[in-house]
């Protein structure tokens, strides 16, 4: 059975650290609490895309979802590496 909800999946390409918070606070991802240690909080903070893919693949494995958030996590970056003068 799949744990991520959809409104996680969505609102996670989008604005990942909202959806990390909301996540947690409302209980319903249950995948971030089992994550050992201070890993699951610094990721969050530091590079919450990560995160998404590591809960993603840890939730459906290798599914279109991780694909659709890989993309998305390399436009970012990509994008915000190459800002103008």
């Amino acid at each position: 059975m799949e744990q991520l909800p959809l409104w996680f999946l969505l609102l996670s390409l989008a604005l990942p650290r909202v959806s990390l918070l909301t996540g947690y606070l409302v209980a319903d991802i249950s995948i971030i609490t089992n994550l050992s240690g201070w890993i699951a909080p610094a990721l969050g903070v530091l590079v919450p895309r990560s995160l998404v893919l590591i809960l993603i693949f840890q939730d459906r494995g290798m599914s279109p979802w991780l694909v659709v958030h890989a993309i998305a996590m390399a436009a970012v970056y990509a994008a915000a590496g190459s800002g103008s003068r």
